[in-house]
């Protein structure tokens, strides 16, 4: 009786947090930067960089510290502005790496990745000893929580996710031109310095305003696994968009609502967990490239081809009989 009691008890509490009107628009949220990280992914793994978005995630987190210690005050908008440039920055000494010595674009990466970081932490450790720092929150910039934010963080990241959203849906005939045939694009006249600007513009934008929900060490992964699980179920790169913000933002409301069941519960690594559990399913399942579907093609064609045989060597026989 007891357990039953208990039951009900849990799923009241969990109503009574669905049913606040602020847990509501974190939702809204975290479900619309899922669509926005999704879709911005896919354009980070047709130009195949992936690991960028981890690269500049990290690298923002010293532009939160010292935007911190300047205005005193945890603004998100402000924040968001400091890690923007510091993102910025990192982009900027990847590709001076990159161009000006022998090192490759991943090496230039892992080492903004690490020094930026080492950096941040260095930082956050040195501001939450000092006076009033440890109340700041800047904490949850590691591994997100979105239970933090206030109505105001909230409508900063919602307008700033949309604004992603719709360049992206606007410019969707010139992003493919530009991902898959650079060189017809440039021939049509499209700016490729002016599409680079603005793809790192939306890239670092999405990773400034998702920091403060997953953080800066998971948010790559929000950016990445929702556009590789869609990968699995079209080879259309409009549908591929479609699918991997469907899975972006299903997981963030799945993080969310997760992390809001528990005190003080990281909303990062729930976001991550669910979208890894949406990655085994389409990476089994998957119509274009799932195991099942490829076993099971597989299988097909092994018995097309025994068919076949069994049809050859009959009438093989057939004509042995005749010549006989």
């Amino acid at each position: 009786m007891g357990e039953i009691c208990a039951g009900w008890g849990m799923k009241a509490n969990m109503w009574s947090i669905l049913m606040n009107s602020n847990t509501q628009w974190v939702l809204i949220s975290t479900m619309i930067l899922g669509i926005a990280a999704g879709m911005v992914g896919c354009l980070a793994y047709w130009k195949k960089q992936s690991l960028m978005s981890d690269a500049l995630a990290h690298a923002a987190l010293p532009g939160v510290v010292i935007t911190f210690l300047l205005i005193g005050e945890k603004n998100l908008f402000m924040l968001v502005i400091g890690a923007a440039i510091s993102a910025l920055i990192g982009a900027f000494f990847i590709q001076w790496i990159q161009s000006s010595t022998r090192i490759s674009e991943d090496t230039s990466m892992g080492m903004v990745l690490s020094v930026f970081y080492g950096l941040g932490i260095m930082l956050l450790t040195i501001v939450n000893q000092s006076a009033g720092g440890n109340q700041a929150g800047l904490d949850s910039f590691i591994y997100g929580q979105a239970a933090a934010m206030v109505q105001s963080d909230v409508y900063t990241m919602i307008g700033l996710a949309l604004l992603v959203i719709i360049i992206i849906f606007t410019g969707f005939k010139e992003w493919k031109i530009y991902l898959f045939d650079p060189s017809f694009a440039k021939g049509q006249g499209l700016p490729l310095k002016g599409m680079n600007i603005l793809y790192t513009a939306v890239l670092v934008t999405t990773i400034v305003i998702g920091i403060q929900a997953v953080g800066v060490i998971l948010i790559a992964a929000l950016l990445i696994i929702p556009s590789v699980s869609a990968r699995y179920w079209t080879h259309s790169f409009k549908m591929m968009l479609l699918v991997s913000g469907v899975f972006g933002g299903s997981a963030g409301i799945a993080g969310t609502m997760i992390s809001t069941m528990g005190s003080g519960w990281p909303t990062g690594p729930f976001i991550v967990v669910v979208a890894s559990g949406m990655f085994a399913v389409s990476l089994v399942f998957g119509k274009e490239r799932g195991i099942l579907i490829k076993y099971l093609q597989f299988k097909a064609r092994q018995r097309q081809v025994g068919a076949q045989q069994a049809a050859t060597n009959l009438q093989q026989r057939g004509l042995e009989e005749v010549g006989k």
